[in-house]
């Protein structure tokens, strides 16, 4: 008996203790959730979702959403809003005692331990919509007993200060789907193309079959297992009578419509540069913003295109154009996003060739030089340093126009030696080229390397009369309410060259264009810009400008290897003029203005001097010629050239029968002013080695 009585009295102490422990824990209990109650935000500020991560969106020039970076959220839906299949299907999936437990679920939490002890793993998770909700505002997803300590704690509180039916609509419009969508609107104009208010039952079940693993059951990662997921979803809310099983049956997933994810383009190509310029524009800020960029997205599809169609098979292709005050309307930085995100219109740095030469000519004409000035085409070595011509062969007296024209080597070397290869390359340096450029003398030829768009750049410059251009991307920023953060507004000007350096070097350019090596790129219009090969045909360069549009193309292979026939005057002229027929169709034909009057110290007499014939059946024949008003010009003869040009088969003379094309006809071609005065005759006959040539170093063996 005493033994009995002894066993009841320890059971009877052990028991006092055990409620007492219990009812200090349930006070200790009861004072954490009621702290965390008083702690918690209110309604109205659980309801922002900036604590997700910013929401970017990136515009095109007409408005059109080019990509969304960070969480996209959607618009916020009541619970009035949200379809009542949605919310039956999310609580049948995730909750099935929602609507009767405080917050935290002993029977699923028992179920759950069941499971653990027979099966030896946790397999099924005890936690509820609310605790859930908890883990996603204020935890994270560690697994440790503390932290699910935490999480029923303010489960229990949201459920003290919120109805179930907040506690709800708080989960649908926060929770993670996939895809970068947070809330159910968000997740369904990602995967369905609409809103969640008009949400079907089978695509209820799919977004209430996300929550368990997004990446996993994400329309976006894997359709089918979305789909498959989807049925485990109707039945559960046949279990817990929310539809009925006819209904189920009737409901489909697998004819349910998923929209496309969008393509990742050469796009991305742009915004990927213009996302970092952000951080120099505004201040930090959380707020969903959006960026109205200059992108123009039918020129960018037209970039894509003449980039694709024209690069060799196994190179890359880049290409960058820019509007008349540096706005970007294109950029292509390879041939495919998805398998390189390496922007080679931006961050490649390749060997220019001939393309460099324009600050060869520019230092030149800067000097006092002109285009009608005449030198030697001749052998000529510059310590040490043999350059060669493509043609391995010498004109003899060719004008300074002839030579950039046909790309002479040795006259871009004796212009170095001239005027000293420092003084060209501090020419590139004020044009804004960044990469370091070498004053050894072949760096006449384009052997430093650069970045498309610096390249770009320079030319732009020269076509806005020797003023800078600056290349942006980015016009305004605004928050989602509208408020502006960011306009952009036009810098201070800056001279680079004086107007009539400009003008001069615009000259030689537009006759690149008409009779040298740049004639493929021509559109029909006034067009200006220089090619450029490097030696062992590994890069491939066109830069030229028309109608207030610059644009750049590079061709070669990311490892240097050579391109059979790769010049600048093929793939990347090609690409240029498939491009620009698109670019300026809706632009004003604009005639260059090459005749801005010179100082006093530069008006002395002309000395024209072409060598060569101008080869006007050039001009690419599903293209017309237009004059300054946009109308067509004269019908060509049977040989195929204007009326007043040279028969077919002839050579150009002028009218005193010496061997050089008529100046006045040449003018008119041209474009360029009657006010200067006549070039004296020569009697050179050009010699048979005189056609246009592009790799113009091409050829160069300069220095090792």
């Amino acid at each position: 008996m005493a033994t009995a009585a002894l066993r009841r009295s320890r059971l009877k102490s052990i028991l006092l203790w055990l409620a007492a422990i219990a009812g200090l824990a349930a006070l200790v209990l009861g004072i954490a959730v009621a702290v965390a109650q008083s702690q918690l935000p209110d309604y109205d500020q659980l309801r922002k979702r900036s604590d997700l991560g910013q929401m970017i969106r990136m515009r095109a020039a007409d408005g059109t959403v080019l990509v969304s970076l960070g969480p996209s959220f959607g618009r916020w839906l009541s619970y009035d809003q949200i379809p009542a299949t949605m919310r039956a299907a999310m609580i049948a999936v995730e909750d099935k005692r929602f609507r009767q437990h405080p917050g935290v679920d002993p029977i699923g939490i028992a179920r759950s331990v069941q499971v653990r002890v027979t099966s030896g793993k946790w397999k099924q998770g005890g936690s509820t919509i609310t605790q859930q909700l908890a883990r996603n505002i204020f935890l994270n997803n560690n697994r440790t007993f503390g932290r699910k300590l935490q999480e029923a704690v303010l489960a229990l509180a949201l459920e003290w200060k919120f109805s179930k039916d907040q506690i709800l609509e708080l989960y649908l419009n926060r929770v993670y789907f996939g895809g970068g969508s947070y809330g159910i609107d968000a997740a369904s104009r990602t995967f369905f193309g609409h809103g969640a208010d008009q949400l079907s039952l089978g695509e209820a079940a799919i977004v209430a079959g996300l929550v368990k693993a997004p990446s996993n059951y994400s329309p976006t990662a894997d359709a089918e297992a979305a789909k498959g997921r989807a049925g485990v979803v109707l039945n559960s809310m046949v279990e817990s009578g929310f539809i009925s099983r006819a209904a189920a049956d009737a409901t489909d997933p697998a004819t349910v419509r998923l929209q496309a994810a969008p393509r990742q383009n050469s796009v991305r190509y742009f915004t990927d540069w213009a996302m970092p310029q952000l951080d120099t524009l505004i201040d930090a800020t959380r707020d969903p913003i959006d960026v109205w960029t200059t992108l123009d997205p039918k020129l960018q599809i037209a970039a894509d295109k003449a980039v694709t169609a024209n690069t060799p098979g196994g190179a890359q292709g880049a290409l960058v154009s820019l509007d008349r005050d540096g706005a970007v309307r294109a950029m292509v930085g390879g041939r495919d996003y998805v398998s390189s995100i390496y922007n080679r219109a931006t961050q490649a740095q390749r060997q220019p060739g001939s393309s460099f030469k324009l600050f060869v000519y520019l230092a030149a004409l800067e000097s006092g030089m002109k285009p009608t000035d005449t030198m030697v085409d001749e052998p000529v070595e510059i310590e040490g340093w043999r350059p060669r011509n493509s043609t391995r062969a010498y004109a003899g007296t060719v004008t300074l126009r002839e030579a950039f024209s046909r790309s002479i080597n040795t006259i871009s070397a004796q212009i170095g030696a001239k005027l000293g290869f420092s003084t060209i390359a501090d020419m590139a340096r004020r044009f804004g080229l960044t990469a370091t450029i070498s004053t050894y003398p072949s760096m006449v030829l384009g052997t430093a390397d650069v970045r498309l768009i610096e390249m770009t750049k320079a030319f732009a410059s020269v076509n806005n009369h020797g003023i800078n251009i600056a290349p942006y991307a980015i016009r305004k920023v605004v928050t989602a309410d509208g408020r502006l953060l960011y306009n952009r507004e036009a810098g201070e000007d800056r001279v680079l060259v004086a107007p009539w350096v400009a003008a001069e070097m615009t000259d030689l350019l537009q006759s690149a264009v008409l009779s040298g090596t740049g004639r493929a790129a021509q559109i029909g219009r006034p067009v200006a810009g220089k090619t450029g090969t490097t030696s062992s045909n590994k890069d491939g360069w066109f830069i030229g400008f028309s109608s207030g549009i610059t644009t750049g193309v590079w061709m070669g292979r990311d490892d240097a290897k050579t391109i059979p026939g790769l010049q600048g005057g093929t793939a990347p002229a090609r690409a240029f003029h498939d491009y620009m027929v698109v670019a300026t169709a809706n632009r004003p034909v604009e005639q260059f203005d090459t005749t801005v009057p010179l100082p006093d110290w530069q008006l002395e007499p002309d000395e024209e001097a072409m060598g060569m014939p101008v080869d006007v059946n050039a001009v690419s024949a599903d293209v017309p010629m237009v004059d300054a008003d946009g109308n067509p010009l004269p019908p060509a003869s049977s040989g195929g050239q204007p009326a007043g040009a040279p028969s077919s088969g002839q050579p150009a003379v002028r009218p005193d029968g010496t061997g050089s094309p008529d100046q006045s006809w040449l003018d008119d071609v041209l474009n360029r002013g009657r006010d200067r005065r006549p070039a004296p005759a020569t009697s050179r006959q050009p010699p048979a080695s005189a056609a246009p040539a592009d790799p113009a170093d091409d050829g160069s063996n300069p220095p090792q």
